[in-house]
């Protein structure tokens, strides 16, 4: 088959159905060692994204370098199905609202929308080329599975049924982050911060014993639920207050004004009300302090009966109400403009309250000392993104909130009795659905009761896609394999879910097994726009990975993933431009392939092989080890960038260049020719096993047609497969600069590259003196 000049982005989608046809990448047990990446399972509420496409080539580029390595690869697609985002899809979409439509039609609605999403999912990878193990559902170790298959929310039941029977999951009713807008209470780790602007409200308290004292605060509707003003003992100005009281202005209870190493002296007149609750600060004096809360806000996010006038506004109505009430009786001073960094809700985005709500806890402070012993077992690529996940253990003050009062998702296995409130904990082995199912018993083991109520909850999220590594490592279907292959290889992510996803995978491996989930871990920052904006609709700057796919074909976008930049340091920059200027090394592979094809022929390895020939396989026996040690490292883009260098600016521009008068030109022998044809395929064999987990579908067409072999089942190059041992190294920066000079000369007396040219060649190129005579056309004469 004749070789095009230019990448067909059509044959992508004909190799990949081949791929898929014959089963390629299917995970089969085998004496081989197993390597097992646990890949993100993205969320299918909506198409993958930028961000989604690149970090997932580059974790195929991982499981193919793996592959032909040796390796038996376990590289499973997962898809995550379950939690909030979803029901706010179903309820946007279909106008309908989860408070008034009954739960089992509701939980349809998720299911069918769920389904829809998932297979657009799975066309993208396919059409990206990523070599999962397979894109079918089923039961085998390696096929796609999906965190709301009954397979595995029944594993996360089973594991919690087994922590809550060893006393680690209890009831309790705590103050707790609370989304006003998801109705949902969230985990540390579900809370993000954002920089806003708002206004800081100096009022004036007066003292029980005559005079004032001014405090600022950014939540004047609070006020009610003051119970005391604080100073930093160590401030001088406000010693003298220890032991007075003051009165809360508009509402008139006493407080007490107290030291405590919480404020500080520098904000705004160094004297803090403590509210319960503004923040979490708040919380931490209200225990050191001994005070009784007030709460104010209900779990709809508006004014409760606790608030009087006020009650049945939002926070924020009634904050512009308070200042406005505080101005008319004289308690407002002034107000100032500040910035202020206010917790909000991961996903709504929206401002958290603090609010009491019964929900279930699993114990996680207690264990931080051992969980970061486990976590020095792992190791980080880059070494400094650990520091993250320490960092985030080391400020854990509570434990995780697991429970969650919406619908979709894994239900939590309980059920109570109604006469007595005996908690019913079914036995492992089967999917249960509390909501809509009788509990496994007929009696209440403690009274007797025959009536019990369904537990209504489900799990947060992070509590099912913490299980990922014990779910595809087979846990619960295939103990002999997990007890040899736990923990697993690899977690790639990102690094804005280290405290979330791999801080909570870390607590259940630690709790369920006493080990590591993962060897490796590899993190990675984000997908930016040109400008090193984030993506969204809102700005208009979203690229989508199908329409990059579409214009340039999948090759274009994996070229352009493993030459942009380390994710691992930095934000990548992403734009059609960018993308179209590096698929440009498509072309040139091509060509160089198609000159190869073209211009050699099979040749067993020479008895003696030309110089010029020895120094290039010198360079690529060197581009081997290079590229093997950046792997093993995870460094896929530096290991990448080096090979396009190889390719395109040593054995493109001065290798093939200076071969080419030896292949046309009779004055050459035949041995000599059969050196040239033996070491143009070798390099081009080699090159295109080394860039085949990277560039896989042109890779693929490639090597089929022109070593009539599926590159994908070779073995990765080695060293010891190429036949010099004599480092000719010190030739290449000579050699290069040399044809430069050359190709300058030529190019400023306006000469073509054909024409002659009388130029002095350098003693230490004297070894390669024929060959570049006849490259550069070089009129003979004395040498220096």
């Amino acid at each position: 088959m004749s070789i095009p000049t230019r990448w067909n982005p059509e044959l992508e989608r004909q190799i990949a159905e081949e791929w898929e046809k014959e089963k390629l990448y299917r995970f089969v047990k085998d004496n081989r060692p197993v390597y097992i990446i646990d890949t993100p399972p993205p969320y299918v509420n909506s198409p993958i994204h930028i961000g989604h496409a690149y970090t997932y080539v580059y974790m195929d580029a991982i499981a193919r370098y793996r592959r032909m390595n040796g390796y038996n690869v376990l590289f499973p697609l997962g898809l995550d199905r379950n939690g909030l985002p979803i029901e706010v899809q179903v309820e946007k979409e279909l106008k309908l609202s989860i408070r008034t439509t009954p739960r089992e039609l509701f939980v349809q609605k998720c299911k069918e929308k769920l389904d829809e999403y998932s297979e657009t999912s799975k066309t993208a990878f396919r059409l990206l080329g990523i070599s999962f193990s397979s894109y079918q559902k089923g039961m085998e170790l390696g096929d796609l599975y999906e965190t709301d298959d009954p397979e595995f929310r029944k594993l996360t039941q089973e594991i919690f049924i087994d922590l809550y029977n060893r006393g680690l999951i209890y009831e309790s009713e705590k103050v707790s982050n609370y989304c006003p807008e998801c109705r949902i209470s969230l985990s540390d780790a579900e809370v993000e911060y954002e920089e806003e602007e708002t206004g800081l409200y100096y009022i004036k308290f007066r003292l029980t014993d005559g005079g004032d004292v001014i405090v600022a605060t950014t939540r004047p509707e609070l006020l009610k639920a003051c119970k005391a003003i604080i100073y930093n003992p160590e401030d001088e100005r406000y010693k003298d207050l220890q032991g007075k009281k003051a009165l809360v202005p508009l509402y008139g209870h006493e407080i007490p004004i107290l030291p405590h190493p919480y404020a500080k002296p520098d904000f705004g007149t160094g004297l803090v009300m403590i509210c319960s609750f503004g923040d979490r600060g708040d919380m931490m004096v209200f225990r050191d302090l001994g005070l009784t809360p007030t709460f104010l806000i209900d779990e709809n996010g508006l004014m409760n009966e606790n608030a009087g006038k006020y009650r049945g506004m939002k926070v924020r109505e009634a904050r512009k109400a308070i200042v406005e009430d505080l101005r008319n009786e004289g308690y407002l001073v002034k107000e100032e403009r500040i910035k202020h960094s206010t917790p909000i809700c991961w996903r709504s985005k929206t401002p958290i309250e603090f609010i009491p709500r019964k929900e279930l806890y699993l114990k996680q402070v207690e264990f931080k000392e051992e969980l970061k012993k486990l976590a020095k077992e792992m190791k980080f690529y880059a070494p400094e993104s650990a520091e993250i996940l320490f960092r985030w253990i080391d400020s854990l003050t509570d434990d995780w909130v697991i429970s969650r009062r919406r619908y979709y998702g894994t239900e939590i296995p309980l059920w109570y009795c109604k006469r007595c409130g005996n908690v019913i904990v079914p036995p492992k082995g089967r999917y249960y659905v509390p909501w809509k199912e009788k509990p496994p018993v007929e009696r209440c083991p403690r009274c007797g009761g025959t009536e019990f109520v369904g537990e209504t909850r489900i799990f947060d999220t992070w509590f099912d896609s913490s299980n990922t590594p014990l779910y595809i490592a087979g846990y619960s279907k295939d103990r002999e394999f997990f007890e040899s292959n736990f923990p697993v290889s690899l977690r790639p992510q990102g690094k804005e879910i280290v405290r979330s996803w791999l801080y909570f995978t870390l607590l259940k491996s630690y709790l369920v097994t006493g080990k590591p989930p993962f060897k490796d871990v590899w993190i990675h920052m984000h997908v930016v726009d040109e400008k090193g904006y984030k993506m969204s609709k809102s700005l208009g700057n979203v690229i989508d990975p199908m329409d990059v796919i579409r214009r340039y074909g999948a090759e274009a976008f994996r070229t352009w993933v493993f030459l942009e930049g380390d994710i691992t340091k930095d934000d990548v920059k992403c734009s059609y431009s960018r993308i179209e200027s590096t698929s440009k090394f498509l072309t040139k592979l091509l060509n160089i392939s198609r000159f190869t094809e073209l211009n050699s022929k099979e040749s067993p390895t020479p008895e003696q092989l030309s110089l010029p020939d020895r120094w290039i396989l010198w360079e690529l026996k060197s581009l081997i080890k290079d590229v093997r040690e950046l792997n093993d490292a995870y460094y896929f883009n530096k290991s990448f960038t080096k090979m396009r260098d190889f390719v395109w600016f040593l054995f493109a521009d001065h290798y093939l260049e200076m071969v080419k008068p030896r292949i046309y030109n009779s004055e050459f022998t035949e041995q000599e020719k059969n050196s040239a044809y033996f070491t143009m395929r070798k390099v081009l064999d080699v090159v295109l096993r080394l860039m085949s987990p990277y560039i896989p579908f042109i890779t693929y067409y490639l090597y089929k047609n022109i070593f009539y072999k599926n590159v994908h089942l070779e073995q990765y190059p080695v060293e010891s497969e190429i036949p010099v041992q004599e480092d000719l190294s010190a030739y290449t920066v000579k050699i290069v600069e040399f044809n430069h000079y050359v190709w300058n000369t030529k190019k400023g007396s306006g000469l073509s590259l054909k024409d002659p040219i009388e130029v002095k060649i350098p003693d230490v190129l004297k070894p390669f003196e024929r060959d570049l005579i006849a490259m550069h056309n070089i009129k003979v004469q004395e040498k220096i």
